[in-house]
C-alpha cells in the first residue's frame, strides 16, 4: 500500500474509535452500559442491527463466494424479511414490556433458572467462536498487504476493538455503528463503479454480466427442493428464516441491539429497515464479485489468490514446478481472452448458434484452468503440507491491492476494517451482557450496587475480547469465513429458537420439560451436521421442530413419572 493509502486508512479507523469514546463519555450505569439507556432513534437501531450482521466476513467471503459459484448465495437471504415481520408482532413487545437486558432473563420468568442458564449458554458458545472467526477475517487483510505475521495482526486488530467496547459499551457500539455503516454504503457504491470503469472500453455493466452468464455465475434462483443443496429458493424461505429469526429473536448480539430503541415503534422501525435493506445490499456485495470474475476474464487472474502462499513457493525447491504451471496458466489465460472477446461480438450480434459454440470452448479452457489450479495446490501441500489451500477469502483483497488506485485501496480496506469492528464490537459486548446478567448477577454477587455491575461489565468485556482474539488465532483452518460463521450457528439456533417458541405458544410445556428436549435436540443436531446429510439450513427448522415435539412428548410424559 502507498503512504496515502496508509493515511486514508488510519484516519478513518482512528475517527471512528474517537468518535465511539466521546459518544459514550457519559455512561455510568448499567443501563446505560448494557442498552444505552433506551433511547435510541429508530434509524440508529437499524444501521446498528445491520452493522452487526454485515462483518467483515461478508465483504472478504461474499465476493469471493460469487467468483467461484456465483449469486446463489442470495437466496440465504430471502427469509430474512419475513423473519423481522414476526419479530416486530411478537418479540419485541414482549422483550420491551418485561424491561428486560437480555433475551434469557424472559427465560426463568416463564420456565426456570435451568432453562435459562442453558440457552445463555448456548449462545456464549457459538457466539464466542463466531466471534473470533470475525476478528480473523479483517487481520488476513494486514497480513497479505504488510506480509507480516497473521498472528501479529490478529492481536493487533482485535486490541483495536476492545478499547472502545471496553470504555463505552452499546452506546459507543451503536454510534459508531452508525457512522460506519454510511462510510460502507458509500464505499460499496465506488468499488461497484470503479470494477466497471476498469473494464475494457467497449465492455460495460450489461456486456459483463452478459460474459458472467454464460460462465454459469448470474443464476441467482434455484427452485428445486433438493436438501443437500445449500443454496435454493426453499432453503433460503424455510432454512433461511427459522436461522433468522433465531438470530434476530433470541441472540443477544442482535437482541441488545434493538432493545435500545427508546419504544416498541422504534425498535420495530428499526428492524423492519433491516429487512427492506439487507437483501438487496447482499445482491450488490455478491454482484461486486460478478463484475470481479468478468474483469478476470479480459486480465490474467492470479491462480491461486493467497500471495503468501504463493511467495512460499516461489522460494521453495519446486520453484521450477511452479513456474512451469504458470507458464501454462498464462497462455490459457491469452487464449482464454480471445475466446471471451468473440463471445462478445457473439452477443452483440444476437448469434445464439455462435454463442453456444463459443460456450462450449469456454468451458474447456475452465476446465484446463481448474486441473492446473489442481496441480498447484498440490504443489503446496508437497512443499508445506500445512499449506493453507482454501484462498476463496483472498478473491476481492486481492484483486483491490492489485487493480484499484492509490487512497482507494486504503479506502476499501478501511471499510472491510469497519465493518469487522462494528460486527466484534457487538458481539462481544452482548458476551458481557450475558455473562453479567444471566449469571454473574444471578448466581455470583446478587444485590450489589450499580457501579458495581458497570466494573463488572467491563472487566467481562475485556475478558471476552481476549477470549475471541484467541479463537481468531485458529479461525484460518475454517475455509469460507461466511459459510463457517452460518454453519456454527444453525448448530445451535434452532435448539435456541425452539425453546423461545415453546416459551411464548406452548403455555403448557414446563421449564423442566424443555430442559430435556432441549438437550436431546442439540445431540441430534450435532449428530445430522456430522453424518453431511442435508444443507445447514436445514438443521434450524428441524432443530426447532424437535425441541417442540419433544416438549410435548416428555411434558405428557412427566405427571406418569411423578406417579
Amino acid at each position: 500500500m502507498s503512504s496515502i493509502d496508509w493515511i486514508v486508512l488510519i484516519l478513518t479507523l482512528l475517527s471512528i474509535v474517537a468518535y465511539g469514546i466521546y459518544k459514550s463519555k457519559n455512561v455510568k450505569t448499567i443501563d446505560g452500559y448494557i442498552l444505552s439507556d433506551r433511547s435510541l432513534p429508530w434509524y440508529t437501531v437499524g444501521l446498528s442491527v445491520m452493522a452487526t450482521q454485515a462483518s467483515a466476513i461478508t465483504f472478504l467471503s461474499a465476493p469471493g463466494l460469487a467468483y467461484t459459484s456465483g449469486m446463489s448465495f442470495v437466496q440465504f437471504y430471502f427469509g430474512l424479511p419475513l423473519a423481522m415481520i414476526v419479530l416486530c408482532v411478537t418479540f419485541i413487545p414482549i422483550f420491551h414490556k418485561l424491561k428486560v437486558y437480555t433475551a434469557y432473563e424472559f427465560l426463568e420468568k416463564r420456565f426456570d433458572v435451568n432453562t435459562r442458564v442453558l440457552t445463555a449458554s448456548l449462545f456464549l458458545i457459538q457466539r464466542g467462536i463466531s466471534t473470533g472467526i470475525t476478528i480473523f477475517a479483517p487481520a488476513i487483510i494486514l497480513s497479505s498487504v504488510l506480509h507480516v505475521d497473521l498472528t501479529l495482526t490478529t492481536l493487533g486488530i482485535g486490541s483495536l476493538v476492545v478499547i472502545y467496547t471496553v470504555y463505552g459499551g452499546t452506546k459507543a457500539v451503536s454510534y459508531t455503528q452508525l457512522l460506519q455503516m454510511g462510510i460502507i454504503f458509500a464505499g460499496l457504491l465506488l468499488a461497484g463503479i470503479l470494477v466497471v470503469h476498469l473494464l475494457p472500453t467497449n465492455i460495460g455493466f450489461r456486456d459483463a454480466l452478459h460474459i458472467a452468464g454464460k460462465s454459469g455465475k448470474t443464476n441467482a434462483i434455484d427452485f428445486k427442493l433438493d436438501l443437500s443443496n445449500q443454496y435454493t429458493v426453499w432453503t433460503g424461505l424455510i432454512g433461511g428464516f427459522f436461522l433468522q429469526l433465531s438470530y434476530f429473536g433470541t441472540d443477544q448480539s442482535q437482541v441488545g441491539r434493538y432493545l435500545t430503541g427508546a419504544s416498541i415503534k422504534e425498535s420495530r422501525m428499526g428492524l423492519l429497515m433491516n429487512g427492506l435493506l439487507k437483501v438487496p445490499m447482499q445482491f450488490c456485495i455478491l454482484l461486486i464479485g460478478i463484475l470481479v470474475f468478468a474483469y478476470y476474464q479480459y486480465h490474467t487472474p492470479p491462480l491461486f489468490f493467497n500471495e503468501a502462499e504463493v511467495n512460499k513457493l516461489e522460494q521453495s525447491e519446486h520453484r521450477e514446478a511452479y513456474k512451469g504451471i504458470m507458464q501454462k496458466h498464462e497462455q490459457i489465460s491469452q487464449e482464454k481472452t480471445l475466446v471471451i472477446q468473440n463471445l462478445t461480438n457473439a452477443l452483440d450480434q444476437d448469434d445464439e448458434t455462435k454463442v453456444d459454440g463459443i460456450r462450449s470452448q469456454l468451458q474447456e479452457y475452465n476446465n484446463q484452468e481448474k486441473v492446473l489450479r489442481e496441480d498447484l495446490v498440490k504443489l503446496m501441500k508437497k512443499n508445506d503440507v500445512e499449506a493453507d489451500t482454501n484462498d476463496n477469502n483472498y478473491i476481492f483483497l486481492r484483486f483491490v491491492i492489485d487493480v484499484f488506485p492509490k487512497g482507494l485501496i486504503g479506502l476499501l480496506i478501511a471499510i472491510i476494517f469497519l465493518a469487522s469492528m462494528g460486527a466484534t464490537a457487538s458481539a462481544i459486548n452482548s458476551l458481557s451482557s450475558t455473562t453479567v446478567i444471566d449469571i454473574y448477577k444471578r448466581f455470583v454477587k446478587k444485590g450489589a450496587d450499580d457501579a458495581h455491575y458497570l466494573l463488572a461489565s467491563r472487566i467481562s468485556t475485556l475478558c471476552w475480547g481476549i477470549f475471541t482474539v484467541i479463537i481468531a488465532l485458529y479461525a484460518n483452518k475454517l475455509g469460507n469465513l461466511l459459510e463457517a460463521v452460518n454453519i456454527l450457528g444453525s448448530l445451535f439456533y434452532g435448539t435456541i429458537l425452539g425453546i423461545f417458541l415453546v416459551a411464548f405458544y406452548a403455555k403448557s410445556i414446563s421449564g423442566r420439560a424443555v430442559f430435556i428436549a432441549a438437550i436431546i435436540t442439540e445431540v441430534i443436531i450435532i449428530s445430522l451436521w456430522k453424518l453431511d446429510i442435508m444443507a445447514f439450513l436445514w438443521l434450524n427448522p428441524i432443530g426447532a421442530a424437535l425441541v417442540i415435539l419433544f416438549g410435548f412428548l416428555i411434558q405428557a410424559d412427566l405427571p406418569k413419572r411423578a406417579v
